[in-house]
């Protein structure tokens, strides 16, 4: 039973919380009205121009499948082809994540969806990194910040692969499938992971920009993270942190190979990390087993989950309601997870709700919200110096206690191996 604290956890306090989303993509969370001035601005036809218009037909609660989830990045992707546009989605996206207090955010997005005849790789990235900047400069000069009383706002960019693509994606895989139409298709999409790989470790080094990580998303099944085995042994080499979408559509397996093949460090959704029905290797004959020599090797190595309730609610069948979600599994195994929104637009939501979620229907209570958030910015790929990143997160712990002090009376205490407030 609840304790009178945990049922005090509030949507303000959530709210005032510092928190981080290390899974939100720029193409999922552009603002409504930001889509309908861009569209008009560019052409791109919409299937409403009034925001209710779009909520009913495109960013609605329920979805029929994963594809009708995905038809809504269609539109933003396409109002997203210029510098400008770019930088105002990476700014706003920004502050709408300050005014509900996310401190630190992993913004991540495919380049090689905008790169036309006018805009490169490095181009996408400098101008996606303008408005996060920006954003981020103009909050740490507000006075609190600047005089120590709030913690400063932070960011990192993440740089999608894709699993796979067709033509008419885009631009760019339009061309390097011509360009390549005589070799097999995986082996061209391996090729254009391997570029951008390339692309964003210069844009680090070269360019000063804060790319801390390197994804693969997209459709796992029958499309295997070894097609981009080359692509994350470049990032690895050259010291770029790694996320693999898996186990979001796919089973244990394809969780196997990300972190065994790719090198990741984190783990986008991990849905079905823990379900031995999903296991389709028919060598694998101790599911059971094998699900307890996986989980066990993820939870000895701190390898963090990328947990998205409402983006899973509305993609996987599966999920009829939260109390099924294998969030509460992954926490009884005390696997390292951390909620994230996904996409804010696509899926209506925002840190603090998907918290609100977790509070009320996947009994998270104080002590465990408190290491959910604080895991958030100890996992995040932190743009600086590891001393530098282990000051930040002292300044968010005890920023956390000074609010649950205001709102609770009182500051949770954790103990143990991987309590937050340890080096984990």
């Amino acid at each position: 039973m609840a304790d009178l604290a945990d049922k005090l956890l509030t949507l303000d306090f959530l709210r005032a919380l510092p928190k981080t989303d290390l899974h939100v993509h720029l193409d999922g969370s552009l603002r409504l009205s930001t889509l309908i001035e861009l569209a008009q601005e560019y052409h791109v036809d919409l299937p409403s121009q009034t925001e209710a218009g779009l909520r009913e037909l495109v960013f609605k609660e329920r979805f029929r499948d994963l594809a009708d989830y995905l038809a809504g990045f269609k539109y933003m992707t396409a109002v997203l082809q210029s510098e400008s546009a770019l930088e105002r989605a990476g700014y706003e996206l920004a502050q709408d994540n300050q005014a509900e207090g996310v401190r630190y955010v992993e913004v991540r997005f495919a380049p090689q969806l905008h790169v036309h005849r006018y805009l490169n790789p490095i181009s996408v990235m400098k101008a996606v990194d303008r408005g996060l900047r920006r954003a981020r400069d103009e909050f740490n000069l507000r006075p609190e910040v600047a005089a120590g009383e709030e913690p400063p706002f932070e960011f990192g960019i993440i740089v999608c692969a894709m699993r796979a693509f067709r033509e008419g994606t885009s631009e760019y895989y339009t061309q390097i499938l011509h360009s390549h139409q005589f070799a097999p298709p995986r082996e061209i999409f391996g090729h254009a992971s391997l570029e951008l790989a390339r692309a964003a470790v210069k844009a680090r080094d070269e360019y000063s920009l804060p790319i801390v990580g390197f994804d693969l998303a997209g459709e796992e099944k029958g499309y295997p993270p070894e097609d981009h085995r080359e692509a994350y042994e470049f990032a690895h080499r050259n010291f770029l942190m790694k996320t693999v979408h898996a186990g979001e559509a796919y089973g244990p397996e394809s969780i196997f190979q990300a972190i065994t093949e790719l090198h990741a460090d984190r783990i986008g959704h991990g849905y079905f990390l823990l379900d031995p029905d999903m296991i389709r290797n028919p060598a694998i004959t101790d599911r059971e087993g094998y699900i307890r020599s996986l989980s066990q090797y993820i939870a000895d190595r701190r390898i963090t989950i990328e947990v998205c309730l409402t983006s899973n609610l509305q993609t996987i069948p599966a999920v009829k309601d939260l109390s099924q979600h294998s969030f509460n599994r992954l926490r009884e195994a005390r696997l390292s997870t951390t909620i994230c929104t996904d996409n804010r637009t696509i899926s209506q939501t925002t840190v603090t709700n998907e918290l609100d979620l977790a509070v009320r229907h996947c009994q998270v209570d104080r002590r465990t919200l408190k290491s959910i958030i604080i895991y958030g910015f100890k996992r995040s790929f932190f743009p600086d110096s590891y001393l530098r990143k282990r000051r930040y997160v002292r300044q968010m712990i005890d920023y956390y206690e000074a609010i649950e002090e205001r709102f609770l009376g009182t500051v949770t205490r954790s103990s143990g191996a991987f309590a937050p407030v340890s080096g984990g």
